[in-house]
């Protein structure tokens, strides 16, 4: 099929013989969609524009699914697993006709199929993909998440609601609990939902008489279907065998991984069990390498910011800091850098707590503060390993910091993060650990602060007016005021009504010139530094996210909500 379809769009003039050899390469190589390939590589604008196409070639309508409100009860007449394994979904029925939206339409069986399962006849019109597999989340919500497999649970476990401590159910009874298929069938569900769903975490909260199932999507907790109180600790303790701890243990914190296979790729749980007054709360990082954006020129930065960067991380020697609250992109921002750095001729060390990700190439070492291995005392086996570049996940005492700007000194390139809220204050905190001024400023090279935006859904955004007072108290300059705009999203089923769609990063990228040495070394405070700073070019979080707002790639709530 790919063939033919790009032989057609060559024919047509839509796409270059060299883009089609391109396409096939790389869909043969990483097994993925010819449409996607094609969007990935420049070859065409979006998969809408394939999809217009293919339809025109068919004389089959089309449709955008994102512009358009679907009756629940019609796109029910085709059961979810039909819609989700054949990538269909019905739109609408006038009669004994059902309109279906289908992106394969040379795929008859998947017509044959519906046709028989809802007894009408089908009439299919072409739409992307991933619009189909949106719309899908969106409309079978309810059956989406896990109200089937809880009703097999309500049918099938013996498992009883437990009002107490001294009632809570025995380790046999738990034992024999967590191996009934309905459970597992559950747990894995909500797993899978949530790497499908592109969360980050997986929320398992006990109150006194529920248990509350929390996704977070986009930086945002987002609440699912509620699942029976009663089954608390039998799912509790199915998670803990899946990461292989003690189930009998309930009154202590306990930590754990679990390794899983989705299809064609590995991911990574991260397990968090914590005691709570009304049972145990369960936290899972989903670490899904299919998610890892690594590449610099995608996390956000404008072409100025990234040079700049860029420039600081080929440099022989010296320390590059990234700063930030926890959650704002530093680790992705770190191993982007180093996979830009990572070629056969340089040794590259880390030390993480924990590590999150694997690379090729790159020697991970794993913190274990417990036992003595620490980021300073991994920092300093470093260099006895003979290391061109090293990171250290953070630098949390003054001991690692002064080891870290030592090894900075003395030949080495060194990555690490610091917890401040902007670039400028980053320089006295080394200052205030310990470390002495004229180290800090003869080893730092570019200290740079972020944090995560949440962009607008580009399928329902629309233009909305701001105040002129208000952009001159953002920083827009007056004369640039008038031609300003500013966007919002209104919500439509692409982003399950909220208006976002993604996020990005802001950046604050403050190389160290002479001229902030020289302050440094006056000890000057963080506003004289960031005053010199913007005076050579830098944009603090507030300009880069205000910038983000006039490309209409964010509204001004989030401008407020994440600077000040």
């Amino acid at each position: 099929m790919s063939a033919e379809l790009g032989a057609m769009l060559v024919k047509a003039g839509k796409i270059s013989s060299e883009q089609l050899d391109q396409a096939l390469a790389l869909v043969k190589e990483k097994k993925a969609k010819f449409e996607q390939v094609l969007v990935t590589i420049g070859a065409v604008a979006s998969e809408e524009e394939i999809t217009t196409f293919i339809g025109k070639q068919l004389n089959m309508g089309t449709l955008r699914l994102s512009d358009v409100e679907l009756n629940p009860e019609i796109v029910k007449l085709i059961p979810l697993d039909i819609a989700r394994k054949f990538n269909v979904i019905a739109v609408s029925k006038l009669g004994k006709n059902l309109i279906v939206a289908i992106s394969d339409p040379n795929n008859i069986y998947v017509l044959d199929a519906v046709k028989f399962i809802t007894g009408c006849a089908i009439q299919p019109v072409i739409s992307p993909e991933k619009a189909i597999q949106k719309s899908i989340e969106t409309y079978y919500k309810d059956e989406n998440a896990f109200s089937q497999i809880v009703k097999g649970l309500e049918d099938e476990s013996g498992l009883e609601v437990v009002s107490s401590e001294d009632d809570a159910p025995s380790e046999a009874d738990l034992q024999s609990a967590i191996q009934d298929k309905p459970l597992v069938k559950l747990v894995d569900s909500i797993i899978t939902d949530a790497i499908r769903m592109g969360a980050s975490d997986i929320h398992f909260e006990s109150y006194e008489k529920r248990i509350r199932v929390r996704f977070r999507i986009d930086g945002d907790l987002r609440e699912m279907a509620p699942i029976p109180y009663k089954y608390r600790a039998a799912i509790v303790s199915r998670i803990k065998v899946m990461a292989d701890l003690d189930i009998s243990e309930r009154r202590l914190p306990q930590d754990g991984r679990i390794k899983i296979k989705l299809k064609e790729r590995t991911v990574d749980l991260r397990v968090s069990v914590l005691p709570t007054i009304f049972g145990e709360k369960v936290v899972l990082r989903i670490l899904d390498p299919a998610a890892l954006n690594v590449d610099l020129t995608k996390l956000g930065f404008n072409q100025e910011s990234l040079k700049r960067f860029d420039r600081a991380i080929r440099l022989p020697y010296g320390i590059i800091m990234v700063t930030g609250p926890t959650g704002s992109g530093k680790t992705t921002t770190l191993y982007s850098a180093l996979k830009t750095i990572n070629t056969v001729d340089v040794n590259i060390m880390t030390a993480e707590d924990p590590v999150e990700f694997n690379f090729d190439g790159i020697n991970q070492v794993l913190v274990k503060s417990d036992i003595g291995l620490t980021f300073a005392a991994a920092l300093r086996s470093f260099l006895r390993q003979d290391p061109d570049i090293v990171m250290v996940g953070e630098i949390r005492d003054g001991e690692t910091a002064e080891i870290a700007i030592r090894a900075a000194l003395t030949g080495h390139l060194v990555f690490s993060t610091l917890h401040t809220n902007d670039a400028p204050s980053s320089i006295n905190r080394l200052i205030d650990m310990g470390v002495p001024n004229y180290l800090v400023a003869s080893a730092t090279r570019l200290i740079m602060a972020q944090r995560m935006v949440r962009k607008i859904c580009q399928s329902c955004k629309e233009e909305h007016a701001i105040p002129q007072e208000q952009l001159i108290a953002l920083g827009v300059p007056e004369a640039e005021t008038k031609a300003a705009k500013a966007f919002k999203g209104k919500g439509c089923t692409d982003c399950n009504g909220t208006g976002l769609a993604g996020r990005c990063g802001i950046f604050e990228v403050m190389p160290i010139t002479p001229e902030i040495e020289r302050l440094i070394l006056a000890r000057a405070s963080d506003t004289e530094i960031r005053d010199q700073a913007i005076k050579e070019g830098m944009l603090t979080l507030r300009m880069a996210a205000v910038e983000k707002m006039t490309q209409g790639l964010i509204s001004l709530d989030e401008v407020f909500a994440v600077t000040s």
